[in-house]
């Protein structure tokens, strides 16, 4: 990374999630985990509910903002199409899977937008796979933010019916 300018040794900084894809064993449950960590630390500020949402909405345009162009940044220099260590993509979907919880918070629905979302990034059913061929570090980011909505989706739905 020596031989780098100093923006792109930030950008593989904030496309590793500040390392953590570096991990030896599940770097994308690790960057989900970090998603968990953004959630609870927004979570824990003086909000009301609706303040909540909105700061988490904006939280997620501004992940997802710099996910493009950082992961993008990142797959460039390490000459891959979408490299594992490369996590804010798992961050960016985590924390949208985790949004519909800023108006009824709980810890099992973490644990479920949690799992939900992991779920569907590994299995990554129709048409999540498909946006994995959209170019550069837009195709790294959608197909994680959309099985993020897939699970907001499922979360929401638990919310409505009482169940989380």
């Amino acid at each position: 990374m020596s031989g780098y300018a100093a923006v792109d040794r930030i950008a593989c900084f904030l496309a590793t999630g500040a390392g953590a894809g570096r991990a030896p064993i599940a770097p994308g449950t690790v960057g989900a985990l970090e998603g968990v960590i953004l959630y609870l630390a927004v979570t824990a500020l003086p909000l009301t509910p609706r303040e909540l949402l909105l700061t988490l909405v904006a939280l997620n345009v501004l992940v997802f903002g710099v996910g493009i162009w950082a992961s993008g940044r990142a797959a460039k220099m390490l000459g891959l199409e979408d490299p594992g260590q490369v996590v804010i993509d798992e961050v960016s979907g985590q924390l949208i899977a985790l949004t519909p919880l800023a108006l009824a918070p709980s810890i099992a629905g973490v644990v479920v937008a949690f799992s939900l979302f992991r779920l569907f990034d590994i299995f990554k059913p129709y048409p999540i796979r498909k946006l994995e061929r959209l170019r550069a570090g837009f195709g790294i980011m959608m197909d994680d933010a959309l099985a993020g909505v897939y699970a907001a989706a499922i979360v929401w739905i638990g919310i409505q019916a009482s169940v989380l």
